[in-house]
């Protein structure tokens, strides 16, 4: 859609393909999507909408009108993050167990206070 070379990498979570090593090093919580561009691994499909927005801003993905990018950005928002989707998502970490919390704590630890 931006008109940018990548390579496609599926990930079958039937297979729990997610808990693979080689997918962990990439995202410890072994979510998908996850993209790596260069040294940079975003890994939400939000988040990673906004990063290939403000690296790539050709063709892009969100209106350029402020109003409009903003309406657009509150209705995911709502639609993703709002009272009805909280209580799945609180009880899917409930029943994992959090396992993936202390590789979150380290993985987000060097992107926070990395000075690089």
């Amino acid at each position: 859609m931006k008109g940018l070379d990548y390579e496609y990498k599926a990930v079958n979570l039937l297979k729990g393909e997610q808990s693979n090593p080689e997918f962990e090093k990439i995202n410890p919580v072994k979510y998908v999507p996850a993209l790596v561009d260069g040294d940079v691994v975003v890994a939400d499909l939000f988040a990673i909408i906004l990063y290939l927005e403000d690296k790539y801003p050709q063709n892009p993905l969100l209106p350029q009108d402020l109003k409009k990018k903003a309406l657009n950005l509150q209705q995911y928002i709502k639609e993703n993050l709002g009272a009805e989707k909280k209580l799945p998502w609180v009880q899917l970490h409930i029943n994992k167990g959090f396992t993936g919390k202390d590789e979150w704590c380290n993985f987000y630890k060097v992107l926070v206070f990395d000075d690089s």
